[in-house]
């Protein structure tokens, strides 16, 4: 079976069951608090922060804070409607990283 967007009925993936994102700053800058909440929950364990540990995007924005700055220059309620909007933002601030 071949993965893939059409894999899960239509609601479930960027939806119901799943977040996707292509870089860490966007899931911050983007998703809902329960799902910033959900990646901060699943990482908080010793075992699973130690592996993170070893990614700079992990533990620069999961662990040291940068994913609570770039979630601070949003209005979660009125976000920009284009994504490159969003990148600049947080370029500009020099919080972007892959």
């Amino acid at each position: 079976m071949a993965g893939g967007r059409d894999t899960l009925p239509d609601g479930y993936l960027d939806g119901k069951v799943s977040c996707h994102y292509r870089a860490l700053p966007l899931l911050y800058a983007r998703e809902n608090d329960d799902i910033v909440t959900c990646i901060e929950t699943v990482a908080a364990p010793n075992k699973i922060k130690k592996a993170l540990k070893e990614n700079d995007a992990f533990r620069r924005y999961i662990f040291q804070g940068r994913g609570k700055k770039v979630r601070d220059l949003f209005d979660q309620n009125n976000l920009p409607r284009k994504e490159q909007a969003i990148r600049n933002k947080i370029k500009s601030k020099k919080l972007w990283m892959r």
